[in-house]
């Protein structure tokens, strides 16, 4: 991913309305969701969120497929993926070991004495 490609994606996803529909369609996965659905499910009126739609499209975020009078939209998943590589490819000197998150650590138990 080209630095261009992620502040345009970073920009996309910097409006509180796009990162909630984002999220939703990657929830969706490989299925996505038509437009009425996203509408339906964030409360947004039809002008709004072909605003945003459009924005996200321009972006290379998600993609739209026309089902004959509807469109279903879908994430981008490749893009994600590089927008997240890309923001990560030089952690930590490129130890990318060093910037995962710390591993799990299991719950502390404490025994209690017999009084």
């Amino acid at each position: 991913m080209e630095l261009n490609q992620a502040v345009q994606a970073l920009t996309a996803l910097a409006q509180a309305h796009r990162l909630t529909v984002y999220r939703l369609l990657v929830q969706a996965g490989p299925a996505g969701k038509v437009a009425g659905e996203i509408a339906s499910a964030l409360g947004l009126p039809p002008a709004t969120l072909s605003f945003h739609l459009k924005t996200l499209t321009h972006a290379g975020l998600i993609h739209p497929h026309p089902e004959g009078r509807h469109v279903r939209y879908t994430a981008d998943f490749a893009a994600m993926h590089a927008l997240i590589d890309y923001l990560s490819e030089n952690c930590c000197g490129d130890t990318r070991a060093a910037c995962a998150p710390p591993a799990p650590q299991p719950p502390v138990t404490t025994t209690r004495s017999p009084t």
